[in-house]
């Protein structure tokens, strides 16, 4: 089964409920360990702040006919809190708190907050803000390097990065179908429409969603985001071109600060010495040539063991991606992607989204792993 990157289909699909098995950690679907249909409601004092990516946690004994039980409230990201205002002593230990959320699917004394606020007042804490309404910002020409082409990272004296992606699941260009930030599917019913599946990538992608994207690998072991995942975080891309190298550096903000090059010297797609099939990547090799004002990015050689988008889409090792990216002016990079694995789908497919310019940032701290056991 060399198409399917060594791996028969039964073994990809046996892969997934030996993790389904796992129990979670680090970043998560919410609704994978929490469940919307037990709502808890809970009164108590604040005893730790765990101030860490990839959640907050605010740890409350709250007082009960069989004693004091002490729970374990979980809040997004530090990242996400910090950006709305919110500091690690906000809260005050032995601060009396009320929290409005959802329990813990296996029963332990964990909840995810929805609403936490300190007792006897509707002032709701630790809580992303809604961002401000901005004025549309004047439209500025692309930012280009001395010999004309354009660039991909901040100007000379810049800082910033590329963020809100105007898609953040991987659906084929044409399809319209409702579906969540996360990946999630508002109807199970439109998963083949998703893309042209295979039958067994059919199923598995079915079974990923309908376990809310619990076998994530990324959210139970932090794994890198590869493919076109990685346009579609909420932490941003950033580039560093390095010209005299002929290379470009590609910053993930979403994934513990992990990077890869994509390399634009004119060489062939070879891969590694020893060859990919012993050494699969998780960002494959990426080897890009300028079309125009159009970087075309050639990306083959990726391992099995990431999911390449939000929602749980199956792969094999098969998988080859044709990435265009363009810059059509300042605060616009638009990013389109060619997925070709023969081992998953019937026929190639296409995606495409916009990102937006964040300037006079860097790219957020968000490290997966902070907070794991």
């Amino acid at each position: 089964m060399k198409r399917l990157g060594g791996r028969t289909r039964a073994a990809l699909i046996g892969a997934w409920l030996a993790a389904w098995a796992s129990p979670l950690a680090a970043h998560h679907v919410v609704a994978a360990k929490f469940d919307p249909d037990l709502p808890v409601r809970l009164d108590g004092r604040v005893t730790k702040v765990d101030w860490a990516n990839p959640h907050v946690h605010v740890f409350v004994d709250v007082d009960g006919p069989d004693g004091t039980a002490n729970w374990a409230i979980e809040l997004e990201s530090r990242a996400a809190l910090e950006a709305s205002g919110w500091r690690a002593d906000t809260l005050a230990l032995g601060e009396p708190v009320t929290v409005d959320g959802w329990a813990a699917r296996d029963g332990s004394l964990q909840a995810w907050s929805r609403a936490l606020v300190r007792s006897g007042t509707n002032a709701r804490l630790l809580e992303p803000g809604e961002p401000a309404a901005a004025a549309p910002a004047p439209f500025r020409e692309t930012p280009r390097w001395p010999d004309g082409r354009p660039r991909l990272g901040p100007s000379p004296g810049e800082t910033g990065y590329w963020g809100n992606p105007t898609a953040t699941a991987l659906v084929e260009t044409g399809v319209a179908v409702a579906v969540d930030p996360d990946g999630m599917l508002a109807d199970i019913g439109d998963a083949p429409r998703v893309a042209p599946f295979q039958d067994w990538a059919l199923a598995l992608y079915e079974a990923r969603q309908r376990d809310s994207l619990g076998t994530d690998p990324s959210f139970l072991r932090c794994i890198p985001p590869g493919g076109p995942r990685q346009f579609q975080l909420p932490y941003g891309v950033q580039f560093v071109e390095q010209r005299d190298r002929e290379r470009i550096f590609v910053l993930v903000g979403s994934g513990n600060r992990n990077w890869h090059f994509i390399y634009t010297d004119g060489r062939a797609q070879v891969g590694q010495i020893t060859g990919d099939d012993d050494n699969p990547l998780y960002y494959g090799r990426s080897v890009g040539a300028w079309e125009g004002d159009t970087l075309v990015v050639d990306t083959r050689g990726f391992n099995e063991d990431f999911w390449f988008s939000n929602g749980g889409l199956p792969h094999t090792e098969s998988l080859r991606l044709i990435q265009r990216i363009t810059r059509p002016d300042f605060d616009t990079l638009r990013y389109e992607v060619t997925i070709d694995d023969p081992g998953a789908y019937t026929r190639p497919w296409t995606a495409a989204w916009n990102l937006e310019w964040i300037g006079a940032r860097e790219l957020p701290v968000y490290f997966c792993q902070d907070n794991r056991p």
